[in-house]
């Protein structure tokens, strides 16, 4: 929000500097982003006027102007392009020093002797417009003081407003706290009711429910719309950031940027009536005042003439009904439309308004009426006419109403921890426009941190309706301190017992997932949560994505369904910029679409591509693959337990590689798999080697039993080792669960160390070395104990799978 220092000064008695009410408006919460000082150092400059021009005897692009200064005439050497007889523009005299440090003093240009000069709107730093010299109104007075006709000094004040300050989106909304922390008092605003001297009125029909509860209209017929705009208005809107346009155009932002209500005025000549509100139609098209053609569908709102669309409600005004310079007869448009009703839809047509802005956060309810009175005011003014009833409609049942918030004075002095006087309390929230209802009661907060005292007691306090962010009894509390000061409450440290959190034994926390892998050499990464639909449907991912309603961008345009694209993606970046070896891992929510709606996931993944081992002299390099990542995998799965309990099956997932990945298999259940990336996916993706994932759900990880105590055995442990042949088609994994399984109790670990295929060994089979680590913890095993431990280990592989004792 941009404004004028003088504006506000108008609206409000303020007797601090320019930097202490900047000071001030960002203390309670108005951040001042910049303060552009106008009109400094304006002293020697006057209104003046050209009474001739003749061409320079040495230089074509130069002037002799005879100018009137009000005190007599004076000869100028000019070379702007609009110098012309009759212009009045700013005269820097003999002896004034221009802002940017220039002293005008008599000079010779091209041998004619020049006493002043005549400036630019830049040259006086009042605007950036350096095209020609500044032109005044013709009923300028002659001789007067620049800054004093200009209404200088001036500053252009621009504040960031967070969304739930919306009522600060006019300059009698920033009044009200500027009057609260100054201790002073808004100014009354001096808007009387129009005298009704014209028959002339639209009816206005609402079909928007709850959307549009309230419009506001009126004729003023009879205007001069090629009147000009006031210089002070028209300057009131440049030091705001608007451009002056048309007076009647004008009259609409001026009252936009005082009050913060939006409005429009339409061309009474295109209307026919009756004026309507309604959503719009799928596929109903309208032109819109940027000469835009755009097609709408249900949940837009649209300003009908007959039931023809003619404005864009709440965000642009319609082409066909715009006004123009030879308008005569205006319909002026004061409504209120329901936030949600207007959130998004500007930003789904790739534009951003004034208007729409301020609707989305929140217009004040009761200001249509008021806003269209000014406007008329403004109008009647400076173009003449006659204004005609102001036709209302509204659905009471829909517009919002202020509701009393207790605020207690126990709750008060707790959350602050100190006490603020009741007079103090009371006269911050009604220099605020609040409803302000004392009332006394047991106290039903703890005692006061201070006095240890208990109280009771407190306010009934009703927001004014522009305060839509003033729901429950912490932001009333909010709006005593921040203008009280924050400064104003001590610094202490926080007494009390701190309940220390005790981690769960049953289930691994994230940070400890994140050590895990840290540990072995993958870095976080936190990739964005909306992805490219493109990128998707390359993984083979697209189904269910949610789409958003206002992506970003075309390339954020949907929620993602799997969190290895982005990390993939992210893993390329940094191999593409001379990373050798990237590992990458995440944890984070992936998005479905489920029947009730999107369904969010926690899942965790990592990817890694280039060498196995970091360079060194001790290691030859070998390409990263399948078992490191594995182990990577089985590293973090062990967190909650034996990582054996986890399953590898064959994968159908279309983005792996079909004989080096597999699903990951949890109790019975497929949480997630691993493996190389398919060939096709990794040229698609643009990458020259092998990139190695896996992706599972979180929770899945985290879970673990109760961890059990279990006796060190002080006996010796036996070794058998074993080799056997089996099919190619069983995995190691299935051979190692039915061993534990059946020598329960009576192995400590079963270790397969060789592995061969070739000479001497069928097609479709391998040999397995199997070392049995045997142990007791209640004895010693014997040979005959070890004996039997093989006979049981084999029968165990030759019943499940058909293994035999190699010779």
């Amino acid at each position: 929000m941009k404004f004028s220092e003088n504006w506000l000064r108008e609206h409000v008695t303020a007797g601090a500097s320019r930097a202490e009410l900047a000071e001030k408006l960002t203390a309670i919460g108005l951040e001042v982003e910049e303060v552009t000082a106008l009109g400094q150092g304006l002293a020697g400059v006057v209104v003046a006027q050209i009474v001739e021009c003749a061409r320079h005897p040495e230089a074509d692009r130069l002037q002799v102007c005879t100018v009137d200064t009000g005190d007599g005439t004076v000869q100028i050497v000019c070379g702007a392009p609009n110098a012309r007889p009759g212009l009045k523009a700013p005269l820097a005299t003999v002896g004034a020093e221009l802002p940017g440090g220039l002293r005008i003093q008599p000079a010779k240009l091209r041998g004619v002797e020049s006493f002043g000069m005549l400036c630019s709107a830049k040259e006086l730093g009042v605007d950036a417009d350096a095209a020609g010299l500044m032109e005044l109104p013709a009923d300028a007075p002659v001789g007067a003081a620049f800054a004093d006709y200009l209404g200088l000094p001036d500053a252009s004040i621009e504040i960031k407003l967070t969304p739930n300050r919306a009522d600060c989106f006019g300059v009698r909304g920033i009044a009200y706290d500027v009057a609260a922390v100054l201790g002073t008092n808004v100014n009354p605003l001096d808007v009387a009711t129009a005298a009704v001297s014209s028959v002339d009125a639209l009816a206005v029909e609402l079909h928007a429910g709850a959307d549009a509860p309230r419009y506001c209209g009126r004729v003023v017929e009879g205007i001069d719309a090629s009147a000009p705009t006031p210089l002070w208005m028209a300057e009131r809107l440049r030091r705001s950031g608007i451009r002056p346009i048309s007076l009647l155009v004008d009259v609409t932002q001026y009252v936009m940027l005082e009050l913060g209500q939006p409005m429009h005025a339409f061309d009474r000549a295109t209307l026919t009536g009756p004026i309507g509100v309604r959503h719009a139609r799928a596929g109903e098209t309208l032109k819109l005042l940027d000469e835009r053609a755009v097609t709408l569908d249900e949940g837009f709102l649209v300003i009908t003439d007959a039931d023809r669309a003619v404005a864009l409600a709440g965000v642009m005004g319609g082409w066909d009904t715009r006004i123009g310079t030879d308008s005569h007869s205006v319909f002026l448009e004061s409504a209120h439309f329901a936030p949600d009703a207007i959130i998004g839809r500007a930003r789904k047509l790739g534009m951003h308004t004034d208007a729409s802005h301020r609707f989305e956060r929140g217009v004040d309810p009761e200001l249509p009426r008021l806003a269209l009175e000014r406007a008329t005011q403004l109008i009647l003014a400076h173009a003449g006419g006659r204004a005609g009833p102001v036709i209302e409609a509204s659905l009471p049942e829909h517009l919002p109403l202020p509701k009393a918030v207790r605020l207690r004075r126990a709750r008060l002095a707790r959350v602050l921890g100190v006490h603020i006087e009741d007079a103090e309390v009371e006269r911050i929230l009604r220099a605020l426009g609040m409803q302000v209802d004392a009332f006394d009661g047991a106290v039903d907060e703890p005692v006061d941190a201070l006095r240890g005292s208990h109280f009771g007691g407190g306010w009934w306090v009703t927001p004014p309706s522009r305060r839509f962010d003033i729901a429950i009894e912490e932001d009333l509390i909010e709006e005593v301190v921040r203008i009280h000061g924050y400064e104003a409450i001590p610094t202490s440290t926080p007494t009390g017992a701190i309940p220390l959190a005790m981690p769960s034994e049953t289930r691994v926390g994230e940070a400890e997932l994140r050590r895990a892998l840290a540990g072995r050499g993958y870095r976080e990464a936190i990739c964005f949560a909306f992805v490219e639909p493109a990128l998707l449907a390359r993984w083979g991912a697209a189904e269910g994505a949610v789409a958003l309603a206002n992506p970003l961008s075309a390339e954020l345009a949907v929620m993602r369904t799997a969190l290895l694209p982005g990390l993939v993606q992210a893993l390329a970046h940094n191999l593409h910029r001379q990373d050798p070896r990237p590992r990458l891992f995440e944890l984070g929510r992936v998005f479905r679409q489920g029947t009730e709606g999107p369904v969010e996931t926690l899942r965790f993944a990592a990817a890694a591509i280039g060498r196995a081992e970091a360079e060194q002299w001790a290691l030859s390099a070998r390409a990263l693959d399948f078992f490191d990542v594995k182990a990577d995998l089985e590293s973090v799965l062990a967190l909650a337990g034996d990582p054996a309990r986890a399953e590898y099956r064959p994968t159908a997932a279309g983005f792996l590689h079909p004989g080096r990945a597999a699903d990951i298999w949890l109790q019975g259940r497929c949480i997630g798999w691993i493996g190389h990336l398919h060939p096709a996916l990794l040229r698609a993706l643009d990458l020259t080697e092998e990139v190695v994932a896996f992706e599972l759900e979180l929770a899945a990880v985290q879970a673990c039993e109760l961890p059990q105590a279990r006796p060190v055995s002080r006996f010796p442990a036996v070794r058998r080792d074993i080799a056997v042949l089996v099919g190619v088609q069983h995995p190691w994994a299935a051979l190692e669960s039915a061993l534990l399984q059946a020598l329960k109790g009576r192995v400590n670990t079963v270790q397969l160390f060789d592995e061969y295929q070739g000479k001497g060994i069928e097609p479709g089979f391998r040999s397995l070395a199997i070392g049995l680590i045997l142990q007791d913890v209640s004895r010693t095993l014997t040979d005959h104990d070890a004996e039997r431990a093989v006979a049981d280990a084999m029968a165990a592989l030759s019943s499940q799978f058909g293994a035999t004792l190699r010779g």
